[in-house]
């Protein structure tokens, strides 16, 4: 037989070439994706059969013949990997698209897996799971209680008047969608559930909002929502400009009468209100040292200042003269409840005959002390708010002659001094 032997198929052909003292095999020669490939076979049977297939896919169009074995393998292998994807997913996907993206996303890595990044990828995103809207606000209130517990000598992170009311509110909320998972709700649920509160003023709808808020992205954390929901944006839940009620506060006469009406220790707490107007909540976590431990000022410590600052209110000689009596007590000026000192009060304001106020002592020191002083950063400074919020609030209500009578209300006699914890627990047990 002469070689070499040129095997033809059409317009295609493969050259096999003979054996040779340094080279005991049979070579097949053929080109294939614009490239000379060269195969060698032991016996000319076998280099025959494969150029005559090679030709005949190559006339096809076929670009088969440009892969050895290995890499035909591979190529079967990766195709019936892709099939495997099909099934189990729905995507259909090619070997070159599939190539070509792994080389894309492989430039990209610099020379990091690829495995080990989409690992990672996958453990930074959240997969939102489904939890109906009651039983995710029970979880929320629940997770939430223990920040209105405090340590020892420690505040509370969260009131728990507070997280009781807001509870009301989110449980109210969870009504309105029964059967909803957290993630089925949408801007169109937040604006009905906000418009069904129409008969609530403006100042409890944005009470409503605040809570909502919260809950919202408590739910993102806990994987309940997408950070993307955008709930937020309903129209809704814009806050609203609440009407500024009248501002209702006691007169000299009244303030006169509770006080001589109260025992001890309402009646120091009374004139700790009136007189350097603090917030009933920041009077119930002093104690008697910090009323003592300043001379002529009583020293709201951060932990217990509603802002969580650190003030000095000024104790003038009016205070001085009620709170004297208390003055080797120790302890808390409450050693009960916050809602045994309510009750307490309005007994007192009942026993007076005079309307309780809702944050009425208060709203009386702002009132007085501006009107008395006309300087609404010294007012903001000893009340814990702004001399913005002052001027909102306080100016033009009192005169300055009301203002030296509130702050002139004297003792008529030296009180006795008095334990003042049994006064306490009796209240306690009238209420339990």
């Amino acid at each position: 037989m002469k070689f070499p032997v040129i095997v033809r198929h059409r317009r295609e052909k493969a050259t096999i070439y003979a054996k040779s003292p340094g080279y005991p095999f049979y070579r097949l020669g053929y080109y294939a994706g614009g490239k000379r490939l060269i195969r060698s076979f032991k016996s000319y049977a076998e280099a025959k059969t494969e150029a005559e297939r090679i030709v005949r896919q190559l006339a096809e169009g076929s670009q088969a013949a440009a892969l050895n074995g290995e890499q035909s393998r591979d190529a079967m292998a990766a195709i019936q990997r892709l099939d495997a994807l099909r099934h189990s997913t729905g995507r259909r996907v090619s070997l070159l698209a599939a190539v070509s993206e792994f080389a894309e996303a492989s430039a990209k890595l610099l020379g990091r897996d690829l495995g080990q990044v989409v690992e990672a990828y996958l453990n930074t995103i959240a997969t939102v799971k489904r939890k109906e809207v009651a039983e995710a606000v029970e979880e929320f209130i629940k997770v939430d209680e223990p920040r209105t517990k405090a340590g020892e000598g420690q505040r509370a992170q969260l009131s728990s008047e507070y997280a009781r009311i807001r509870a009301l509110r989110l449980r109210q909320f969870a009504k309105a969608f029964p059967g909803h998972a957290v993630c089925d709700l949408s801007k169109e649920h937040l604006d009905t559930f906000i418009r069904s509160l129409d008969e609530s003023g403006a100042k409890s709808r944005n009470h409503h909002r605040a809570g909502i808020k919260q809950f919202l992205q408590w739910c993102i954390r806990k994987d309940y929502l997408p950070a993307t929901h955008r709930m937020n944006e309903a129209d809704a839940m814009r806050p609203e400009h609440a009407n500024i009620g009248e501002i209702a506060f006691y007169t000299p006469k009244e303030f006169r009468a509770i006080l001589e009406i109260a025992r001890s220790p309402m009646r120091e707490i009374i004139a700790i209100g009136g007189f350097a107007g603090l917030r009933t909540a920041e009077i119930l976590r002093l104690t008697w040292q910090e009323v003592f431990r300043v001379p002529g000022h009583i020293e709201i410590t951060a932990g217990k200042a509603k802002t969580r600052q650190r003030r000095l209110v000024e104790i003038c000689p009016a205070l001085a003269a009620w709170v004297e009596p208390c003055r080797t007590l120790t302890g808390k000026l409450w050693d009960c409840s916050d809602r045994c000192f309510h009750k307490a009060f309005v007994e007192v304001c009942d026993h007076a005959k005079i309307s309780r106020k809702l944050n009425g002592l208060r709203h009386s020191f702002c009132s007085f002390h501006f009107a008395l002083h006309s300087n609404e950063n010294l007012t903001a400074a000893l009340g814990g708010t702004s001399p913005a919020m002052v001027h909102q609030h306080y100016k033009g209500l009192a005169t300055k002659a009301e203002g030296e009578a509130w702050f002139n209300t004297q003792p008529l006699k030296t009180a006795e001094n008095i334990i003042a914890m049994p006064a306490t627990k009796n209240i306690c047990q009238r209420m339990t």
